[in-house]
């Protein structure tokens, strides 16, 4: 079991890796000794994270909002300047939402989460395939984790259309992904996360206090905690998920299951 989940030696990239789960899953990757960098919007908010973070090992804070394919181009030349060209782990998190009753869900909120949820992510694995490519082999491949949702396997009642249907999307694209990729090193795998405290779920919460009709919806009746996701991630990006790909694995407290 030595060194099973060891990431030392091995370069990280997380979008939306300054806050919510995205942070989460930096400081695990960070914690098992990968080097990471991470993109927020705000480019206060990524430098701060980046430097509290740093305490746990080398990060560093590349800004950048992915609401443009171009958007994610000029992040993989930043990322390749940045890191020296090397790249082991993408973790596509970043995220966006838009959340209305059907009645007067405008036509405005499809395009751009559509453009955070999937189209940066396929830009970003397309522009990043060298660097992925040169750092898998057989043994070890590279590692692409998509960040899905509950949202897009089952409806839960979040009237966020857009949301659900992008999330539905980047479980499929990962898989069709996974297939493609396989030849050339590269795993492709999608998270699919349920209720955790971030700002997504702000609005069902009062600090430690969860609204009783979501946790209706979750067998194991509490929220995720960050290690939790963040262990689940580790576990893919290391030697002990070298031999997984194709797969969308629930973290969800039994939200997907065992519904």
């Amino acid at each position: 079991m030595t060194g099973l989940f060891d990431l030392s030696g091995k370069v990280a990239l997380v979008t939306g890796g300054a806050q919510g789960l995205g942070r989460m899953m930096a400081e695990g990757l960070l914690r098992a000794g990968a080097s990471v960098a991470i993109t927020s919007r705000k480019a206060d908010i990524c430098a701060a994270a980046a430097v509290e973070m740093s305490a746990l090992g080398k990060c560093v804070a590349l800004p950048c909002d992915l609401s443009s394919p171009e958007a994610a181009v000029d992040l993989a030349d930043r990322f390749r300047t940045e890191m020296g060209g090397k790249l082991h782990i993408l973790v596509n998190n970043a995220g966006k939402t838009w959340g209305g009753a059907v009645d007067s869900f405008p036509d405005k909120a499809w395009g751009g989460v559509m453009m955070v949820n999937v189209q940066a992510p396929f830009t970003l694995i397309r522009e990043l395939l060298p660097e992925l490519e040169a750092a898998g082999t057989n043994a070890d491949p590279a590692r692409i984790v998509n960040i899905g949702s509950a949202a897009g396997v089952k409806p839960l009642g979040l009237n966020a259309y857009s949301y659900s249907a992008s999330k539905a999307a980047i479980h499929m694209m990962s898989r069709d992904l996974a297939v493609d990729l396989a030849p050339r090193n590269i795993n492709v795998n999608a998270l699919v996360p349920g209720f955790f405290p971030t700002k997504m779920t702000a609005h069902v919460r009062n600090d430690d206090e969860v609204e009783a009709h979501v946790l209706d919806g979750i067998p194991m009746r509490r929220l995720g905690q960050p290690d939790e996701i963040a262990g689940t991630l580790v576990y893919l990006a290391s030697r002990a998920g070298a031999y997984v790909t194709g797969a969308l694995i629930p973290v969800d407290g039994g939200v997907v299951g065992c519904g």
